[in-house]
C-alpha cells in the first residue's frame, strides 16, 4: 500500500474490531507500531494528556502484550470462564489524511459488550484512531477509547473496549 484511500482506512479499523470480537488479540496487537499506545481515558474526550492525569489505561506495546498473555493463561481466575466481547460500531468517519506527514485520523462511535458467564456489561464511546504506514502496512501509533460515562465506576473491565 503507498498511500492508503479512506476506504481502506474504514476498512482497517473494521477489521480491527473483528479481531477482537473473535478474540485474536495476538494479531490485534500485531496492528500496533512499535511505539503504539492503548488509551483509555478517565475524563473521556475532555481528557487532553494522558501523562499527568490518570486513565482508566494507558498501555504501550508491552503492557498489552503481557494483558493478553494473563487472558490466553489458562489458571487466570478472570477468565473462568473466558470473557467475550462484541463491538457494533458507526460509520468511521476520516478526521485527517496526511499523506506527505504519514498520519491518518478517524473517529468510529461504538457500543461495546463484554460478556463472562452471565454477567455482560454494556458501554458506549468513540475510538479514535492515528494511524501511520510502515512497511506498507497500517499500524496503530495511538488508539484512543473515549467512553461515554468515563468517570463512572465501572467493573473490572477484562478485554478492549
Amino acid at each position: 500500500m503507498s498511500q492508503p484511500s479512506h476506504a481502506q482506512l474504514i476498512d482497517f479499523v473494521h477489521a480491527e474490531a473483528r479481531l477482537l470480537n473473535a478474540g485474536r488479540h495476538d494479531e490485534w496487537l500485531a496492528l500496533f507500531a512499535p511505539d503504539g499506545h492503548y488509551w483509555v481515558p478517565l475524563q473521556g474526550a475532555q481528557q487532553v494528556d494522558a501523562q499527568h492525569h490518570n486513565s482508566i489505561a494507558y498501555e504501550d506495546r508491552l503492557l498489552l502484550s503481557l494483558r493478553i498473555e494473563r487472558l490466553k493463561n489458562p489458571r487466570a481466575f478472570s477468565q473462568q470462564p473466558v470473557s467475550r466481547s462484541q463491538h457494533v460500531l458507526q460509520l468511521p468517519q476520516v478526521d485527517l489524511v496526511d499523506h506527505g506527514g504519514n498520519v491518518y485520523e478517524l473517529y468510529t462511535p461504538f457500543f461495546y459488550a463484554e460478556a463472562r458467564g452471565e454477567q455482560q456489561t454494556l458501554l458506549t464511546g468513540a475510538w479514535r484512531h492515528q494511524l501511520r504506514l510502515e512497511q506498507g502496512q497500517l499500524r496503530i501509533v495511538l488508539k484512543r477509547v473515549d467512553l461515554l460515562n468515563a468517570q463512572a465506576a465501572h467493573v473490572a473491565i477484562q478485554l478492549f473496549p
